[in-house]
C-alpha cells in the first residue's frame, strides 16, 4: 500500500489555471506515484465482476461511520482538507483557519474549509449496492475514512451534491479535463474492495480511460 504522503490527491494539483481573488493562480500537473496508470486501470477494470445493483434496502450512511480520528486532534475530514488544500493553517483542534482548496471537479476555488464538501470517490451508497451491503461494520467504517487509496477528495459542496451517489454512467465531472483520472481512481477504489460494476458504468469508465 502507498503511504498517506505517496497519496496526496492528484486532484488538487492537476494542471489547471484559475483567477482568485483577482491574481493568476496555477497548478502544477502531477501524479502521485500510488495511482494506477490507465493501463493497469483498464487491467483491473477487467477483472471486475459486472452485474445489476443490489437492493438498497438497510442502506444508511450510518453504517459506514465517519469521520474517525486519524491521529491527534483531527478526523478524516480535517485530514483531507490538510492535504487537499494550499496553505492551510489549523487551530489546537485541528479546524482550518487559513487556506483554500481547488474543486477540480468543477474548476472552483475555495476559500472557506466550510463551503468544502469531502467527497467519496465511490459512493456510500453505491458500495452498499455493489459489495458492501455484506461487510462488517468494521470494513465499512474503513472504507469510508480510507486515506491510502483514491477514495477521499475535497471539492465543492455544490459539485460533491450534484454527484450524489451517482455512478459514472449517470453523472461525470463537468470539468472534462480530470475525466481519465476521475476513472482510473473508481476502479483503484472498486478493485481494492473487489466491488462489481454495472454494465453501464463500466462502459463509461471505459470511455473515460479512452481520453488518457
Amino acid at each position: 500500500m502507498p503511504t498517506r504522503r505517496a497519496v496526496r490527491h492528484s486532484f488538487t494539483i492537476l494542471a489547471a489555471t484559475a483567477v482568485l481573488s483577482g491574481t493568476l493562480v496555477s497548478v502544477a500537473e502531477a501524479t502521485p506515484p500510488g495511482i494506477p496508470s490507465a493501463t493497469t486501470a483498464k487491467s483491473e477494470l477487467a477483472s471486475l465482476a459486472v452485474k445489476a445493483d443490489g437492493s438498497q434496502t438497510g442502506y444508511s450512511r450510518d453504517k459506514f461511520p465517519h469521520w474517525i480520528n486519524q491521529s491527534g486532534s483531527c478526523d478524516t475530514r480535517e485530514e483531507v482538507l490538510k492535504r487537499d488544500g494550499t496553505g492551510v493553517t489549523v487551530d489546537s483542534s485541528c479546524q482550518p483557519t487559513a487556506g483554500r482548496w481547488y474543486s477540480v471537479y468543477d474548476s472552483t476555488w475555495v476559500n472557506d474549509s466550510s463551503d468544502v464538501d469531502i467527497d467519496h470517490i465511490v459512493p456510500l451508497s453505491e458500495a452498499w449496492k455493489s459489495g458492501a451491503s455484506a461487510w462488517t461494520t468494521a470494513k465499512r467504517q474503513e472504507f469510508a475514512n480510507n486515506l491510502t487509496i483514491s477514495q477521499l477528495i475535497a471539492v465543492t459542496a455544490s459539485s460533491n451534491r450534484s454527484k450524489g451517489d451517482k455512478d459514472p454512467s449517470a453523472w461525470k465531472p463537468p470539468n472534462t479535463s480530470v475525466h481519465c483520472i476521475y476513472a482510473r481512481e473508481w476502479i483503484w477504489v472498486k478493485y481494492t474492495y473487489k466491488l462489481s460494476l454495472q454494465s453501464a458504468e463500466k462502459t463509461a469508465l471505459t470511455q473515460m480511460l479512452g481520453t488518457c
